[in-house]
């Protein structure tokens, strides 16, 4: 993947397809290519020229010390943007990636055509803030947890009962996760979710969004989903059955159908 200097650290990228651009930003603790499992190719498929990337703390691009702050990512996806030259262009992202596009749908909406926001949030109730610390407490004790034992509760975490109650789906679940780790990394993205209620910044945001919920997501539930779109003004929602939070891999031809159906009108 080639880098491109952004707000003064390398982020590596990758653009496929041809067409008008649509950047897909990624969650916490994973890298860009994530995407390129279901998404790329079907937005690729629908005239769409993709641009994906690694934020800061992940994969290929550069991991400042310390913890990182949302306004940092957004800086890093603000900084992308103008060095591709695509802006304003279309905009999708998954839980963090979700927040960094609120953002800059808000602070910058000359670089933001338009912008769908997956399994996202506007702020965190009291058991996401819960989630949050002990996450932060766990990385903070130094203590390393089995892999065995983080794909399983990754899997918990992340997936709906529908594929945890399919054996042949779980299993193939918890060998990835176990291969991979359980989903641990990008530490210094774990900083991110701190970014209190966001709410009134939501208010300001003028270019079209769709919210994408997943019925079965306990990192960012339908109704906080549902508080993101109530708060951005014309903003439409959606939400798909039988999925967790890692819904647009769980049920990624439905995820797909309502990404690409928004980015069609706008």
């Amino acid at each position: 993947m080639p880098y491109v200097t952004s707000n003064g650290i390398r982020l590596s990228y990758r653009r496929q397809g041809s067409g008008e651009p649509v950047l897909l930003v990624m969650g916490s603790g994973a890298a860009g290519h994530v995407w390129t499992t279901h998404q790329t190719p079907a937005i690729n498929a629908a005239g769409y020229e993709t641009v994906i990337f690694d934020n800061r703390g992940i994969g290929a691009s550069d991991a400042p010390e310390g913890m990182y702050t949302l306004a940092d990512m957004v800086a890093d996806t603000k900084g992308l943007i103008e060095a591709l030259g695509i802006g304003p262009c279309r905009i999708v992202g998954t839980s963090m990636g979700a927040m960094i596009a609120q953002e800059l749908a808000a602070q910058y909406p000359h670089l933001v055509r338009s912008a769908v926001l997956i399994a996202t949030r506007a702020r965190s109730d009291a058991t996401r803030r819960a989630l949050t610390e002990a996450d932060l407490a766990l990385r903070e004790s130094g203590v390393r947890l089995p892999p065995k034992y983080e794909a399983m509760r990754t899997v918990l975490e992340m997936l709906s009962p529908a594929t945890l109650n399919d054996d042949t789906s779980v299993r193939s679940w918890l060998e990835i996760f176990e291969l991979t780790g359980g989903g641990v990394g990008g530490g210094g993205q774990a900083g991110v979710d701190r970014a209190g209620d966001r709410r009134g910044v939501l208010r300001s945001i003028g270019v079209p969004c769709r919210t994408i919920a997943f019925s079965d997501d306990l990192i960012c539930p339908p109704h906080l989903v549902a508080e993101v779109a109530d708060a951005i003004p014309g903003c439409d929602h959606v939400e798909i059955a039988d999925c967790g939070h890692l819904g647009n891999l769980e049920r990624p031809r439905a995820v797909n159908d309502a990404i690409i159906e928004f980015l069609d009108k706008h």
